[in-house]
């Protein structure tokens, strides 16, 4: 019986890989110091495998960016701007399609499918040159074998890679991306010869396109693709094996059964790769045995159901970790573990010890009494039949807010968060760490409010916000002050480059306990005269940037989440706040992969946020704000959302959000497109933003339009931040005293 991983997190249990990135582009460290990391990583994993009893160990999952820009790499894809004259792509063209450089600007970089990993989105035309570039397949591979570890080098296959691209520059959006196809099988021909040369018997494809949904052409591309492969396949395995997500595919199982290609391999994925819970090794087990008697006992093998790259690392770095909680997880280096006791147990090599332990803990997770809230299950059921809104509409609202705002036409704000000194960090820290006394520490964040409510009001900005001096992070901030939710000291997941997240763990039901935001935001409130916002992380967003409980439907957890962010947006207008943004950076990204089930996901979601403000005043005025995403498709459901006031993080794709508008979409609330981009130390001019400004205005009526940044500031420097609003602001009254003279 034979066992599996499907790919491993690359950046290390303490984020070693991280740091060294960090310190490589610093110039602090040469890139044989980055390569002595990245070697050094990949063997401990590979070893680590190979000790656990894994058959088929992952080659190439390994990156120091990510997989798609190696692929791009390997294919000699460059975009003409960075200068590459052939030969062997090295870090400086690498880091330069990923990050920029002085000169030229970075890739566009895009969510992978339905998770918060991104990936350098490829620029193809027909004018690209193909050519073997990057050897790094068959490179690792032999590392791994001279370390005695026979592994199998994992691809991206050719026909999702296209599919996973984009036109360049000056290429017509009508461009087909798979025409490119039979310029591209060439190339992985070459890596195949390459890797069967240097011994390699197995080869993984990924084509993670395969569980969209697919016309007709694009599974011809498929059958195309691997059918001009097989002759550089044979002597390899052809196309012997199919791997499987039995996890997130509810019906694989049934389509398995229905009927799975004889003779053939198949890889079952039934360990989670994507949540952090122990797996129910009693059931998989069953699944297992089923299967079996489908494909033959020597045809099976146990697999994760995607790369364990979603995950976090190793809970041995977790002491601090609650040990009830700590015995219903599994991080990656567990859950390899788990996936060879599968094996094990399937061909009589039960550990019996081990699988007792496992029921135990399954056991005590259904049982405990942290988990559930028979209270808060109670009211989020009552929420599921009926319907959550405001009691007037838009328009209604936005009067009854101007008559007590008394806002200028095209209004300034900022998104809510302000650059984090290091100085914010440590008092944080060391309160934290018990070394400030509360009082010291209320005192250092009064003053840093103070400080960004006095140059809001400089600047003249018309609604303020706080800075949020005192918040980590915009998810973990939160689930800290509600019950149900765990925290890790080192569960670091890789979000981009060296660029890595710590979702919190949603273990039981969710409730506050008490005001969570209020004391700051009146604290705020009490230092001007104008509308400041109360910041708040809806329920959306808390739920897809946390581990979520598997054992129940998530919509359940979103309402019990929206539930809680209900009673902090009534505290907040008792208190007096008139303007409350409740952010929904995350809605898009849980939308489902299947376009069959979009339908019930934005349903619950969109709810889910009317839940949170359907009971204030008709006065209060609510904002909610989102991160890039592709909104043309979904612009329907963010209507039905119902927010007064709505920001978008644009300026990297005016034309794209503007262009829904241009086709016909009634917009009647509040909307305020990102004037410039944050995620930039670039310094944008008045004409700039008054210019864009101006585009929005040919589509949008002047009376909704606000001006702002496109996220939070809270990564910027105040150098670059004090300018570039001075800027912002200045362009706003510009184009009111035109609007003024015009009328």
């Amino acid at each position: 019986m034979a066992s599996h991983v499907v790919g491993y997190p690359r950046m290390g249990p303490k984020r070693e890989l991280k740091f060294a990135l960090e310190s490589f582009w610093d110039g602090k460290s040469s890139a044989e110091d980055l390569q002595k990391v990245a070697a050094d990583l990949r063997s401990s994993i590979w070893k680590q495998m190979s000790d656990d009893g894994i058959k088929f160990i992952p080659s190439n999952t390994f990156s120091c960016y990510d997989q798609v820009l190696d692929t791009t790499a390997m294919l000699g894809a460059v975009p003409p701007r960075y200068g590459w004259n052939g030969g062997e792509i090295g870090f400086d063209v690498y880091f330069s399609m990923a990050r920029g450089n002085a000169s030229v600007p970075a890739m566009e970089m895009t969510k992978w499918f339905d998770t918060n990993y991104h990936y350098i989105v490829p620029e193809l035309g027909p004018e690209v040159n193909f050519s073997y570039a990057s050897h790094k397949a068959v490179i690792e591979y032999k590392e791994a074998k001279d370390l005695g570890v026979d592994t199998v080098p994992v691809l991206v296959g050719p026909v999702s890679y296209l599919l996973l691209s984009k036109p360049a520059k000056g290429v017509e959006k009508s461009f087909s991306l798979l025409s490119l196809i039979d310029k591209i099988l060439p190339i992985y021909e070459e890596v195949v010869a390459e890797l069967k040369a240097a011994g390699a018997t197995w080869i993984q494809f990924d084509e993670p396109k395969l569980v969209m949904d697919l016309g007709a052409h694009e599974l011809q591309a498929f059958t195309h693709a691997y059918s001009a492969l097989e002759a550089s396949l044979s002597g390899l395995n052809g196309v012997t094996g199919f791997g499987f997500d039995l996890v997130r595919g509810s019906k694989t199982l049934d389509l398995i059964k229905g009927g799975f290609p004889s003779g053939k391999y198949l890889f079952a994925g039934v360990v989670d790769g994507r949540n952090i819970w122990a797996n129910d090794l009693a059931s998989s087990l069953s699944v297992l045995s089923a299967l079996e008697g489908i494909v033959g006992k020597d045809k099976l093998v146990v697999s994760t159901s995607c790369s364990l790259l979603h995950t976090a690392v190793d809970l041995v770095n977790e002491p601090k970790l609650d040990k009830e909680i700590k015995s219903w997880l599994a991080f990656a280096a567990q859950k390899v573990v788990e996936v060879n006791a599968l094996a094990k147990a399937l061909c009589g090599q039960k550990d019996e010890a081990f699988f007792s332990e496992n029921a135990a803990a399954q056991a005590s997770r259904k049982s405990s009494p942290r988990v559930t809230n028979e209270a808060v299950q109670q009211a989020a059921a009552a929420l599921k039949g009926s319907d959550h809104r405001r009691s007037s509409n838009v328009s209604a609202r936005l009067d009854a807010q101007q008559k007590k705002l008394n806002l200028p036409i095209l209004p300034t704000t900022t998104i809510g968060s302000f650059p984090q000194t290091l100085e914010l960090r440590r008092v944080r820290r060391e309160y934290k760490a018990k070394k400030v006394s509360e009082e010291d520490y209320v005192e250092a964040i009064k003053k840093e409010i103070n400080k960004v409510v006095k140059l809001q009001e400089e600047l003249d900005i018309d609604v303020l916000v706080h800075g949020e001096p005192e918040r980590n992070d915009m998810v973990e901030y939160f689930g800290e002050q509600l019950s149900g939710f765990a925290f890790t000291a080192n569960g670091w997941v890789q979000s981009y480059g060296s660029r890595c997240v710590k979702p919190p763990i949603i273990y039981g039901d969710v409730s506050r306990p008490k005001a969570m935001t209020v004391f700051w935001s009146s604290l705020a409130q009490s230092m001007t005269k104008r509308p400041m916002k109360g910041m708040l992380t809806g329920p959306v967003t808390i739920l897809n940037w946390s581990f979520v409980r598997n054992d129940q439907p998530r919509f359940e957890t979103c309402y019990q989440i929206a539930l809680a962010i209900k009673d902090e947006v009534e505290d907040l207008e008792k208190a007096g706040i008139t303007v409350i943004q409740i952010d929904e950076a995350a809605l898009r990204e849980g939308l489902p992969l299947r376009k069959s089930e979009h339908d019930f996901y934005l349903n619950w979601a969109v709810h889910s946020f009317r839940i949170t403000n359907c009971g204030v005043e008709d006065s209060t005025q609510i904002h909610t704000h989102m991160c890039y995403s592709h909104f043309n498709d979904i612009i329907h459901s963010i209507i039905d959302m119902d927010a007064d006031v709505i920001t978008i993080e644009n300026s990297r794709s005016d034309e794209k959000l503007l262009s829904v508008f241009r086709e016909g979409v009634k917009y009647g609330a509040g909307i305020g497109p990102g004037v410039y981009d944050i995620h930039s130390p670039r310094i944008p001019s008045e004409e700039e933003i008054a210019d864009r400004v101006e585009k929005m205005l040919a589509v949008l009526e002047t009376n909704i339009l606000w001006v702002n940044p496109d996220c939070g500031l809270k990564t910027r420097k105040y150098a670059e931040v004090k300018p570039a609003l001075s800027n912002m602001v200045a362009a706003a009254k510009r184009l009111r005293t035109k609007f003024a003279s015009s009328h």
